[in-house]
Parts: C-alpha cells; sequence; structure tokens
C-alpha cells in the first residue's frame, strides 16, 4: 500500500523534475522525497520516473498516475481549506515574463499586501515560465494560450515593443533611417536557440537575417547591454525608460499576455483576488504598456 504522503512526494518531484528541488519545496532532505518515490514504485510495482542528467521525467506509467495525483491533491486542498474558501489569505504563486514581473508586478507588491495583509505572494520573475497546468504555480502569465486540460486561459493585456538605444551610443553612430540601416549597427537580443517562446523571435519579424552582436536569454540583461551603450535592441516600452526609441514609426511591435490559473484553484478566494489584482494593475498601467495605440 502505500499513503498520500507518497503521493505528494511524487507530485513535487514530477512538477520540479528535480529531487533537490522538490525536497526545497516539501522541507525535507533529497534522500527522503528518493526513499518516497522508491517506496510508492515498489508499492505499484511500475516505474514511474526515467532518470537521466537533465533530472526527473514521467514515464507513462508516471504521467497516468500524475493526472490521478493532481485530482487527489484538489480533492486533499478542498478539504484543508473548508470553511475558508472566501477568505483572503494564505499563499499565491506567480508565475511571470522576467520583464514584465520585475518592472510592473514586483513594485506593486506591497501595496498589494498592504491592502490584503493575510496574502503570501512568491513571484516567479524569470526566462520561461513554471506550469499552471503541473500546478507549479497558482496563476501564470504566458506569452501564449495554449489550450491545456484543467487550465482555464483568459486574455490579460496587450503590450508594444519598439527598437531603443541608449544616447550615448546614438552620438557615436549614424542614425538608422531604414530597417536595412540596422545591418550596420551593433544589434543586442536573444540568444537564437535558448529562445524560449516563438513570440521573443523579433529580430526575424523585423528584418530577415538580422543578427544580433551580444545576446542573452535575460532581457533584463538585454536592456543593461543596450543602457551601456552595447547597441540597438528590441525592448517591451514598459521597460524603456530613459532610453530613446530607434525607427519607432517603422518597428512598432505588439503581443499579448495571457493569464491562465488551474481550475481546482480559480474559484480560491486568494486567487481570485490577485487575478483582479492584476487585471487592476495593467489598466493602471496601460500608457506604458500601450504608449502609441493603434
Amino acid at each position: 500500500m502505500y499513503d498520500w504522503d507518497d503521493l505528494r512526494h511524487f507530485i513535487a518531484v514530477a512538477r520540479f523534475e528535480s529531487l533537490t528541488a522538490a525536497s526545497q519545496r516539501l522541507g525535507v532532505d533529497a534522500a527522503t522525497v528518493g526513499r518516497r518515490i522508491a517506496r510508492l514504485e515498489a508499492a505499484l510495482k511500475s516505474t514511474l520516473f526515467v532518470r537521466s542528467r537533465k533530472g526527473f521525467h514521467l514515464t507513462a506509467s508516471g504521467g497516468r498516475l500524475f493526472d490521478a495525483a493532481l485530482n487527489a491533491e484538489a480533492a486533499m486542498e478542498v478539504v484543508s481549506q473548508a470553511g475558508e474558501r472566501d477568505v483572503v489569505g494564505g499563499t499565491v504563486r506567480l508565475s511571470v515574463a522576467e520583464g514584465f514581473g520585475t518592472t510592473i508586478v514586483a513594485p506593486a507588491l506591497p501595496a498589494l499586501r498592504e491592502q490584503m495583509p493575510r496574502l503570501r505572494i512568491e513571484l516567479a520573475a524569470q526566462s520561461g515560465f513554471l506550469s499552471s497546468s503541473k500546478r507549479e504555480v497558482d496563476i501564470a502569465v504566458t506569452l501564449s494560450a495554449a489550450p491545456i486540460a484543467r487550465v482555464s486561459v483568459t486574455p490579460l493585456t496587450d503590450y508594444e515593443l519598439g527598437l531603443f538605444a541608449a544616447p550615448s551610443y546614438l552620438e557615436k553612430h549614424e542614425a538608422a533611417e531604414t530597417v536595412d540601416d540596422l545591418n550596420r549597427h551593433e544589434i543586442v537580443g536573444y540568444i537564437d536557440d535558448l529562445i524560449y517562446a516563438p513570440e521573443l523571435n523579433y529580430l526575424e519579424e523585423i528584418r530577415s537575417g538580422l543578427r544580433t552582436t551580444l545576446s542573452s536569454s535575460s532581457i533584463r540583461a538585454q536592456r543593461e547591454m543596450i543602457d551601456a551603450g552595447g547597441g540597438i535592441g528590441v525592448l517591451p516600452c514598459f521597460m524603456s525608460g530613459n532610453l530613446t526609441r530607434v525607427l519607432p514609426a517603422q518597428v512598432r511591435l505588439r503581443r499579448r499576455f495571457w493569464l491562465s490559473t488551474h481550475r481546482d484553484v480559480t474559484d480560491l478566494a486568494r486567487v481570485r483576488a490577485v487575478v483582479g489584482w492584476l487585471k487592476k494593475l495593467v489598466k493602471l498601467k496601460a500608457s506604458r504598456l500601450l504608449p502609441t495605440r493603434r
């Protein structure tokens, strides 16, 4: 036989694909997590994970158990929160795009805490996204709206991007008057094979064959490179600050952030509260997100 605690450890490994990460989330040591998984596999007489250098990946049997375990987890959460479903308190974990998370969301969180002091917010603002379908997070703000079972996805906001450069760079280089002129300039952007979403492939949209001379998987790092005079690069307008926009009439890109929540937590008061707050926040920041509406 196996117990709920074994399933809890299994879910954590399936979500984070690592004994170490799972152990940190559960507050136990990695060896304990490994023993729990071994015990569960022995009880079920089935291999649940394929182990590799890149981590733990679910087998077909593991995938079926994971689906069932998520339902069990949701049921346990309902039981533990009986009578508190309308209480705005507890932990909410958000996964958001790095630039949006650090520039728009993070500065606004202290005010949210003042309004709702029983909330505890965990903000994962990074390149790539954690998964709401695996319940790694309660709320995810993503660049695409791929349909996933058990996940509710709605539009959050559009935002504009453009080409930007530091005044110090522009003083030293001839002005670009057309997109073809960009070939004569230093270009800052993403590392091609580390682009984690097709929506980030900006350069091909601006001009086919445009190549970077400085690149990073981090939009924050790209902004620092641009600010230091490293070249011209694409940034969300809400991150531009004191940078100068280049070719504003010719290059105006538009993307959309999507809001997703797992259906098991959508109706929780704390999740509803944070979702409502995010929607109000993007309306408040509309002039930064979409400075030139079209």
